[in-house]
């Protein structure tokens, strides 16, 4: 194994790669196989907070909603600023029925990003 490779013998580069495709799968309405991609990329890297985001759309696409609920959770406590992940961990609350949950997030995504669909979801007039 050369000093470049991971534990399981790949390289940064593959991790790269891996993380490209698996936003391909994605866009091609492949979540399953994103999420497989983007598993062995968080093995890796656990820190990778865009990979961690990624999988958590993929988990959310594919209906997945409590690993998607885990995995937004995480993307927050390490980036509490970011809009669009207040804004899909809402949708996920919003799937499993607890619009509680769900008003605070859009609320929080609007708040931090006053994008329409934001706006929009946060309902501040109700």
């Amino acid at each position: 194994m050369s000093e470049t490779s991971d534990s399981t013998g790949r390289s940064p580069e593959t991790h790269v790669i891996d993380y490209r495709a698996a936003e391909q799968l994605l866009a091609a309405r492949d979540p399953r196989g994103a999420v497989k991609l983007l598993d062995g990329v968080i093995a890796a890297h656990p820190e990778n907070t865009a990979a961690r985001l990624l999988r958590a759309r993929a988990f959310f696409a594919a209906a997945q909603l409590r690993p998607a609920e885990l995995e937004f959770s995480l993307v927050l406590e390490r980036e509490p600023d970011n809009a669009f992940a207040h804004f899909a961990l809402a949708r996920t609350y919003e799937r499993q029925g607890r619009p509680d949950q769900a008003r605070r997030h859009f609320r929080l995504a609007a708040a931090l990003d006053p994008n329409p669909q934001y706006l929009k979801a946060a309902r501040f007039d109700s």
